[in-house]
């Protein structure tokens, strides 16, 4: 049994499935036939039993062969056309016309000419290999008896107009089962042809992609079909969308990274050349010249340093936060923290803030990173001396400086990776720090804008979901 079931794992799906419904038609075909036939029997037998329990043998017939029983003359009693008569005594014996077939006498037979039952019905198959269904019955109101002896008659007819018809159904039936297993055989197939049509075009799909890459690669399907197969090919199309779109942005921040990662590598190239060949030449740069490379060097080393902690923090997938590192947290204290580097970074500027309590579920370094970047860009663009306004209220956190403002044509960019202002450009930073933030709080459930603030300057609004008060505390979670 095993072994037939590896083998038919074995099997292509194709040749499975045919198989498959070639033998559910064919088991069926097969049951329906057998019911046919044992149904037909069944009433041909009923209406055969029937009918000879309603033929009776005429009495002057009787009385004919009881008196040619007793006299021994037999043979000038002829035969009823069709049938077998017998008389059978009460002592088991039995009296027939010579022309006739010698019935065996059963029990039932000698009960009933003893008047202990009325009648009996069953088969007996003759002396010459005749098969016949025997009605044993007492003709008359009760047992008649002849002299002293009770005796009773048996009617036999032979079973060949049931057998014959029945036969010749049976291999009708079986003419139909076997054209109707060719039939489903051939309908399995095409079953099989048609159905695995769609799966044969995405496995064609499927090793087209693995052999050229190709991802722009679709299956079509109907807009109206909601099968198993439409389902998966929709499935497959998304993927692939997927994983084509995935791929551009990888070869996107790729060329990105690159090109913003040659201007700080180019600096420090040249910056440190002029160092090597001072010290070969043994031309020692003027001091202050020797200050103002070193310090290029060191601001070039934390540019980069910055890009390459931005281009890690891009390249975690964008499917959502891992579950050890999602806890709810208090937001007014990552949005204290950025303060605190703010007002380090920008002295000579006011930061006002007016925070309040707010609970959200979100990464706690990577929250704090992204305040602390709208932050920086706040004390970047004031000018000096000027005004930051920060404020968390209800999950809404706004920042607002008195810079010179986003142009309208710009806001529409402000999030793309590596998009810089073009009036920004020759201030420090990669362009990719707003591209976190977006980024970070789309993962937190909330969302993040630009607009021009009244009076000048920008403001930025992050809105996180939460509560005031924090959660009862779970697995997992703290505050």
């Amino acid at each position: 049994m095993n072994q037939a079931v590896r083998r038919l794992r074995a099997l292509p799906i194709r040749s499975r499935l045919a198989l498959l419904v070639t033998t559910a038609v064919a088991v069926a075909v097969a049951l329906a036939s057998a019911a046919c036939w044992f149904i037909t029997r069944a009433q041909l037998t009923s209406q055969f039993d029937t009918t000879l329990r309603h033929t009776q043998v005429h009495e002057l017939y009787l009385r004919s062969l009881i008196r040619a029983c007793t006299s021994d003359g037999t043979d000038s009693i002829g035969s009823l056309p069709g049938y077998t008569v017998q008389i059978v005594t009460a002592d088991g014996s039995a009296c027939r016309p010579s022309s006739d077939a010698e019935l065996p006498v059963s029990g039932q037979d000698v009960a009933v000419a003893r008047g202990e039952q009325r009648d009996a019905l069953h088969t007996v198959t003759d002396r010459d290999g005749v098969k016949r269904r025997v009605h044993t019955y007492v003709p008359g109101p009760g047992p008649v008896t002849v002299g002293v002896e009770r005796y009773a008659v048996s009617l036999a007819q032979p079973t060949t107009t049931v057998d014959k018809p029945l036969t010749n159904l049976a291999w009708v039936l079986l003419l139909v089962s076997g054209i109707g297993a060719v039939g489903a055989g051939a309908a399995g197939l095409w079953v099989a042809r048609t159905g695995l049509r769609p799966v044969d075009r995405l496995t064609e799909a499927v090793e087209h992609v693995a052999r050229t890459e190709d991802l722009t690669i679709r299956i079509p399907v109907e807009d109206d079909s909601d099968d198993e197969v439409a389902r998966l090919t929709r499935s497959f199309n998304s993927m692939t969308s997927a994983l084509a779109s995935s791929r551009d942005l990888q070869q996107q921040l790729i060329a990105d990274a690159g090109h913003e990662l040659r201007t700080p590598l180019t600096s420090l190239r040249t910056n440190i050349e002029l160092l090597t060949r001072s010290e070969e030449t043994g031309r020692p740069l003027p001091e202050a010249d020797r200050r103002a490379l070193l310090a290029s060097v060191k601001a070039q080393m934390t540019e980069l340093a910055a890009l390459i902690g931005d281009l890690q923090e891009l390249s975690r997938p964008d499917t959502g936060q891992a579950g050890d590192r999602t806890q709810v947290i208090p937001f007014q204290d990552a949005v204290e923290s950025a303060l605190r580097r703010a007002r380090l970074r920008g002295p000579e500027l006011t930061i006002t803030a007016d925070v309040r309590p707010w609970y959200v579920r979100a990464e706690p370094s990577a929250l704090e990173r992204a305040v602390v970047n709208v932050l920086d860009n706040a004390v970047k663009f004031s000018p000096a001396g000027g005004t930051v306004d920060v404020r968390l209220d209800g999950g809404v956190l706004t920042v607002r400086d008195h810079g010179p403002g986003i142009p309208a044509d710009e806001l529409p960019h402000v999030f793309d990776r590596f998009w810089r202002s073009p009036g920004a450009r020759a201030l420090p930073g990669s362009g990719l720090g707003l591209s976190i933030v977006a980024r970070t709080v789309q993962q937190a459930g909330g969302e993040v804008t630009l607009a021009p603030a009244d009076g000048g300057g920008t403001l930025v609004t992050v809105r996180l979901p939460g509560a005031p008060t924090p959660p009862p505390e779970a697995p997992g979670d703290s505050a």
